[in-house]
């Protein structure tokens, strides 16, 4: 019985350190998007009139602004913040996050077939609809309802694959792009874009670039990488040796 409960004791501390990458989704929790978090605290920092702060905020993202929306929008905002330019500073930032509300609607689209990416590629989007829906409310409540409700038709038009086919719903790829236009050409209006369209990068090479950042986890020459096994190594001798004692 010892035997058995320590086995299962060492399966346990291993599965605790075993690199978590491979579990890992690589767009993060879902109902958060890093854009529309550092918008709202850029504004924070704008409205207490502390610029440095929010270019180190702004920074932390300018990657990847810069990767799917090209180096205009970043070159608009740093040189805002360089003159401390508030007004250009925040509707600048608007304006990223409708564009970035177009990027993960346009992915959903590619991704329509694959329901739990496009779901958590949607929540996103409505995440960062949720911080532009302040502005679109004081302007017009009735508009800012009528979106959130296409983002709730959106939803909808993914379906539902079931568990085991049980609670299955069909798809509908129509009224997915119905809100989505509805949506876009809305928020295109409210915020003054002369255009929604998105950058080339995809989705997948997102994965790529997390991968890549994980990668440390998995190159086994780098030697601190080494580390974590050596320690199950260890304990596990350790376990055997218990064993072996305890028989004796």
């Amino acid at each position: 019985m010892k035997k058995i409960l320590l086995f299962c004791l060492c399966i346990i501390f291993i599965f605790t350190l075993a690199p978590t990458s491979s579990f890992a989704y690589s767009y993060g929790d879902p109902n958060e998007e890093a854009v529309a978090e550092a918008y709202k605290e850029m504004v924070a920092k704008v409205q207490e009139n502390k610029f440095d702060e929010v270019k180190a905020i702004y920074e932390t993202i300018q990657k990847e602004i810069d990767m799917h929306m090209g180096p205009e929008p970043s070159a608009i905002i740093l040189e805002a913040i360089e003159n401390e330019d508030a007004d250009t500073i925040v509707s600048a930032m608007q304006k990223v996050l409708v564009l970035n509300v177009a990027r993960r609607l346009e992915n959903v689209e590619k991704n329509f077939d694959n329901y739990d990416t496009s779901k958590r590629l949607l929540a996103k989007a409505f995440a960062t609809y949720k911080a532009l829906s302040p502005i679109v409310q004081q302007k017009d409540t009735q508009l800012d309802e009528k979106l959130k409700q296409q983002f709730d038709l959106a939803l909808q038009s993914l379906g539902n694959p079931g568990l085991f086919g049980v609670g299955k719903k069909e798809s509908n790829i129509d009224q997915f792009k119905e809100s989505k236009q509805t949506i876009l050409q809305a928020l295109q209006d409210q915020f003054e874009l002369e255009s929604v369209e998105t950058g080339h990068f995809t989705e997948e090479d997102l994965d790529r670039l997390a991968a890549a950042k994980k990668k440390e986890w998995t190159d086994l020459s780098d030697v601190k990488n080494w580390i974590p096994l050596l320690v199950i190594a260890g304990f596990i001798v350790a376990v055997v040796l218990y064993a072996m004692r305890k028989r004796k």
